[in-house]
C-alpha cells in the first residue's frame, strides 16, 4: 500500500462519492485528506480489499471531553463503483456491498506529525476475513487478535466493533452503508465481551475516559484495563453474566465433529457443498437471534438466525472453484446420530464455559461455525424453537450442521466438569473429556453415574499446539472463533 492525497472529482463513482461527501461534511477543511491506497486494486487481482483508508486529524470535543486523535476510514467493503467489479449490483434499498465501511479512532501523541500508517492495515486484515468469509461485522462484535494491534508492545491486542460516533449511516444509489468503529481492548476487556455481551462492555468503557471516553478512541499507550482502573466494574459484569447471560449467540473456530455411530466415518469439517441447506431460523421462545451476520445493532431481535451473512454467488473459506453446487434444502435429510465426537482449539475451548453458563442455562442456543468449511455445531437448550433436536432426539444432523441437545440438569452437571477451563493456564494438552449418556435416554432419567470419566492426557503437540480434544462416545461435549491466522470473531444475538 501507499500514501497519497486524493480529491473528488466530477468522474468520482456514486460510491465513493456519498463516502467523500459524508466525510467532508464532518471534516470540511480536509477536502483532500492523507490516504494509504491499495498498489494493486483487489479487483485487478490485488490482496488487499479495501482501495483506500482515509486519513483525519479529528481535533476532539469540549463537551463530551474527548482528546485531538486520528480518524480512519476505509473504502471498499461497500460497493463503491456499481458496475459489478467487486460487489453485486445492489439496490437504494440493500446494503451496498457489504452494507458497512471500517472507522478506527487512535489517540494523537504529542509529538506526532503524522497519521501512523499500521490501522490501514489493520482494517485491510479484516476487510479480508470478510471478503474470504462472507460474513459481516455488526456493533457489538468481538475480534480476538491476540497481538498489539500496532505490532509493538501494548495491551491492546484485541478489538470490540460500535456505530462511529459521528459518521451517519448513508443511503447511496448502490445500497446502504453503515460506518463500523474499531475499539481496541485489552484481554480482559475481550473475555468480559464475550461472557456478557459487547455492546454492554462498550458502554463501560465509553463511561471511562482513559478507556476510551465517549467517542472511544484507542490508545495503545494505555497499560491498565477497565477493571485495573475501576475494580467496582467486574462486578457489573459478574451481575449482567447472572442476570441476563451472554448475547454471543456463536463464534467461528476451528473445529469439526464425527458421527462416531458410523464406522469410518469422517469428520465434518472441511469442504462441504451444503452450505445453503441450512434451515434459516433457530430462535427462543418467537425471537430471532442472529448467527454468521454478526449483527449485533441495538435491536438483536430483529435479525434472523442462520447463514445470513452468505451472499448469493460467493463461495466460503475451504470451498474450492470447482465444488459442487449446493444441494437444495428440501433435498438434505436430517439424520439421528447415536454418537459424536468434537474437536475444538483451545481458544474455542476455552469459550465452552461461557457457552453454558451464558447460553444454554438461560434457555438460548450457541453455535460453533468452522473457519475452515461449512460445518457448524449447535448446542441447544430447552425452549428453542426451530431445532431439530430435543429429549427424544438430543443429537441430529442437517447435512453439516450437528445440533445437540443439552438439559438443564446436564449442562451443571458438564460445567462442573469443565471448570479447568475457567483457568487456562491450568489447561493441559490434549485435553479429552468424555461423558456418556445411553442412547435416547430420557434425560431426566439420568443418574449422575452415567458420567463415565473425564480424563486428560499431556502430550507434545506436533502441530495446532493450541488444540483441545473433546469427545463425546454417547453423548457430546465441545468447545469457539478464528478468523484471521490466531485470531477469532465473535458474533452477538439473542
Amino acid at each position: 500500500m501507499a500514501s497519497e492525497r486524493r480529491g473528488v472529482g466530477v468522474t468520482t463513482p456514486l460510491g465513493l462519492q456519498a463516502i467523500y461527501q459524508e466525510c467532508r461534511r464532518l471534516y470540511p477543511s480536509q477536502p483532500n485528506p492523507l490516504q494509504v491506497t491499495a498498489i494493486v486494486k483487489y479487483w485487478l487481482g490485488g490482496p488487499d480489499p479495501l482501495d483506500y483508508v482515509s486519513m483525519y486529524r479529528c481535533p476532539g470535543a469540549a463537551q463530551p471531553t474527548v482528546p485531538e486523535h486520528w480518524h480512519y476510514i476505509s473504502l471498499g467493503l461497500s460497493d463503491l463503483y456499481g458496475d459489478g467489479r467487486v460487489h453485486p449490483r445492489g439496490a437504494p434499498d440493500r446494503p451496498s456491498g457489504f452494507g458497512f465501511e471500517l472507522t478506527f479512532r487512535l489517540k494523537k501523541e504529542p509529538d506526532e506529525t503524522g497519521p501512523p500508517t499500521w490501522p490501514a492495515e489493520l482494517m485491510q486484515a479484516l476487510a479480508r476475513y470478510v471478503f474470504h468469509s462472507e460474513n459481516t461485522l455488526c456493533a457489538g462484535d468481538h475480534v480476538s487478535w491476540h497481538a498489539p494491534l500496532d505490532g509493538n508492545e501494548s495491551r491492546i491486542q484485541h478489538m470490540l466493533l460500535t456505530s462511529d460516533p459521528q459518521l451517519q449511516p448513508l443511503r447511496t444509489p448502490l445500497g446502504t452503508v453503515a460506518f463500523l468503529q474499531i475499539v481496541g481492548v485489552c484481554q480482559e476487556e475481550l473475555q468480559a465481551a464475550q461472557r456478557w455481551n459487547g455492546v454492554g462492555m462498550l458502554h463501560l468503557l465509553a463511561s471511562t475516559p482513559c478507556t476510551g471516553g465517549a467517542w472511544l478512541i484507542t490508545d495503545m499507550r494505555r497499560g491498565e484495563s477497565l477493571f485495573e482502573i475501576n475494580p467496582t466494574q467486574q462486578e457489573r459484569i459478574e451481575q449482567g453474566v447472572q442476570t441476563e447471560g451472554s448475547n454471543l449467540s456463536g463464534v467461528s473456530a476451528r473445529c469439526c465433529w464425527e458421527d462416531e455411530s458410523l464406522p469410518g466415518a469422517d469428520g465434518h469439517d472441511i469442504g462441504s457443498p451444503i452450505l445453503d441447506s441450512i434451515p434459516p431460523r433457530l430462535g427462543a421462545e418467537g425471537a430471532e437471534a442472529p448467527w454468521l451476520r454478526l449483527d449485533n445493532s441495538t435491536s438483536n431481535e430483529s435479525q434472523q438466525w442462520g447463514w445470513e451473512g452468505q451472499r448469493a454467488g460467493r463461495r466460503s473459506v475451504g470451498e474450492s472453484e470447482a465444488s459442487v453446487p449446493p444441494v437444495p434444502h428440501e433435498l438434505v435429510r436430517t439424520r439421528t446420530i447415536a454418537a459424536v465426537s468434537l474437536r475444538f482449539n483451545l481458544e474455542a475451548g476455552l469459550l465452552l464455559p461461557l457457552a453454558l453458563r451464558g447460553r444454554i442455562l438461560h434457555g438460548r442456543h450457541f453455535t460453533f461455525k468452522s473457519i475452515a468449511g461449512d460445518a457448524a455445531i449447535t448446542m441447544v437448550a430447552s425452549g428453542v424453537e426451530g431445532a431439530f433436536v430435543g429429549p427424544e432426539c438430543p443429537y441430529a444432523a442437517h447435512g453439516p450442521w450437528l445440533q445437540i441437545f443439552i438439559p438443564e440438569r446436564f449442562a451443571r452437571r458438564i460445567l462442573m466438569d469443565l471448570q479447568e477451563l475457567v483457568t487456562p493456564t491450568k489447561v493441559s494438552f490434549f485435553t479429552i473429556f468424555y461423558f456418556l449418556i445411553l442412547t435416547f435416554l430420557p434425560f431426566n432419567e439420568i443418574s449422575p453415574r452415567t458420567k463415565i470419566r473425564s480424563e486428560r492426557q499431556d502430550q507434545t503437540l506436533t502441530s495446532n499446539a493450541d488444540s483441545i480434544f473433546a469427545c463425546a462416545p454417547l453423548n457430546p461435549f465441545l468447545s469457539g472463533r478464528s478468523s484471521c491466522p490466531g485470531s477469532s470473531i465473535g458474533q452477538t444475538g439473542v
